[in-house]
C-alpha cells in the first residue's frame, strides 16, 4: 500500500494535479470509465478525525466487502482511501484562496475520476461533519454525475442513523451521483464483541452493502459495453401522443 499526506492506495501509481477546482472537464464519463478492461477504481472517503477511527474502519470494511464481491466474477478493484483528516488545513486554505495544494488536487481528482465512491462521515450535531461537507463543496455540482456512491456514517447512538437519509443522500443527489439505496450506519455498540453474534449485525450489513454496490458497478460495466440495437430507437413524442387518441 502506498501512502501520501491525504490518500492511501493499495496498488497503482499516485495521481497529481494542478486544477484549482474539479469540473467535468477533468473527468471522463461513467460509461467511458467502466467500459475498460482494467481494474475498477474504487475510492473511499473517510471524514474521521481520530486515529484510530471507527469512520476509517467502516470505510476499510466496506471497500474490502465490495472488492471481495467484485472478485467473485474476476473483476479486480484498485482501492484508494482519502483521509480528510490529513487534508483539513489544505481544504480550509482552498476555501479561502481558491488555490488547492497538490495533495488536495490529487484527492479531488481521485474522487471525481473514480468508478465508484464509498463516503463515510461521523455524525456531528445531527448531520455530516463540517470537514466532510467542506471537501465536497470543492467539487463542481456536475463532476460526480452518474458516479455510483455507497453512503455510510458512524455515530455514538443508533438514534442518529437517519442522518444518512436526511443529510447525506440529498447532498449527493444535488451532485447528480447515483446513490446505492442501501446505506450503512454504525453506532458505537455495533463494534462490540456481542453485536457481531446477532443476525443483521454490522458485519452482515457491510457484506450486504458491499455485495449490492459490487452488483451496481458490474451492472454499469455491462450496460456501457452493450451495443445499441434497432429496438432502442427513439420514438418521436408526437407518435407517442397519437397512440393516446
Amino acid at each position: 500500500m502506498e501512502r501520501t499526506s491525504g490518500t492511501e492506495r493499495m496498488s497503482g501509481t499516485e495521481r497529481t494535479g494542478s486544477a484549482t477546482r474539479t469540473s467535468t472537464a477533468t473527468r471522463t464519463s461513467t460509461a467511458t470509465r467502466t467500459s475498460g478492461a482494467g481494474p475498477l477504481r474504487l475510492v473511499a472517503v473517510s471524514a474521521g478525525l481520530s486515529k484510530p477511527s471507527s469512520t476509517r474502519l467502516l470505510a476499510d470494511r466496506l471497500a474490502e466487502a465490495t472488492s471481495r464481491e467484485l472478485a467473485v466474477e474476476d473483476r479486480k478493484a484498485e482501492v484508494e482511501i482519502v483521509e480528510l483528516r490529513d487534508l483539513a488545513v489544505e481544504i480550509a486554505n482552498h476555501l479561502v484562496t481558491g488555490f488547492p495544494a497538490p495533495v488536495l488536487s490529487a484527492a479531488l481528482e481521485a474522487v471525481t475520476g473514480a468508478d465508484g465512491l464509498i463516503v463515510v462521515s461521523p455524525v456531528f450535531a445531527g448531520s455530516y461533519s463540517g470537514l466532510f461537507k467542506s471537501f465536497f463543496d470543492l467539487i463542481e455540482p456536475d463532476a460526480l454525475t452518474g458516479t455510483p456512491v455507497l453512503l455510510a456514517a458512524t455515530g455514538g447512538t443508533a438514534r442518529h442513523s437517519l442522518v444518512v437519509e436526511h443529510a447525506m443522500r440529498p447532498l449527493f443527489s444535488y451532485l447528480h451521483a447515483l446513490t446505492l439505496p442501501t446505506a450503512v450506519f454504525a453506532a458505537t455498540d455495533d463494534w462490540g464483541a456481542g453485536a457481531d453474534a446477532y443476525a443483521g449485525g454490522l458485519p452482515a450489513r457491510i457484506d450486504r452493502a458491499g455485495g449490492e454496490f459490487a452488483g451496481l458497478l458490474r451492472g454499469l460495466t455491462r450496460a456501457t459495453n452493450g451495443d445499441v440495437g434497432e429496438s432502442d430507437e427513439v420514438v418521436p413524442f408526437e407518435h407517442l401522443l397519437a397512440n393516446l387518441k
